[in-house]
């Protein structure tokens, strides 16, 4: 993590923040006691469609949406292990889509209000207390 911030300009981090908020605002249904995890396995095109959407605002920091626990909602400990495989999935992907739009404006800079600057970006699993595995 120290290296991270050292590569950061100021050393500092602007981590993502209100995942569950920005998916109901894209018409996820979170009325499950999974929360935002529900949408990996319900939408996880719009996981991704939020994480880019923080890259582009300027987030260097991106949570997976793993927050509350998959075994307590049932799921096997395989089943659950893969969900959280597959949040990480998602996240890196939509950096990675990130980078490829980076790399398409090839000036470091915005569009049409978007930051799109190579940079570092650091993927981090979240893991709640709630069920978790």
């Amino acid at each position: 993590m120290s290296n991270f911030l050292q590569q950061m300009s100021g050393g500092y981090a602007l981590i993502d923040g209100g995942l569950a908020t920005e998916l109901e605002r894209h018409g996820a249904d979170l009325n499950d006691p999974l929360w935002s995890a529900k949408c990996l396995i319900s939408s996880p095109h719009l996981i991704q469609t939020v994480h880019l959407n923080y890259l582009e605002a300027g987030a260097d920091i991106i949570l997976t949406a793993s927050y509350q626990g998959f075994e307590s909602k049932g799921l096997s400990k395989e089943d659950s292990e893969a969900l959280l495989q597959r949040s990480v999935k998602i996240a890196c992907e939509a950096r990675d889509t990130y980078y490829e739009r980076c790399a398409e404006h090839l000036s470091d800079g915005t569009k049409n209000g978007k930051i799109l600057k190579h940079r570092p970006i650091l993927v981090v699993a979240s893991v709640g207390s709630y069920g978790a595995i």
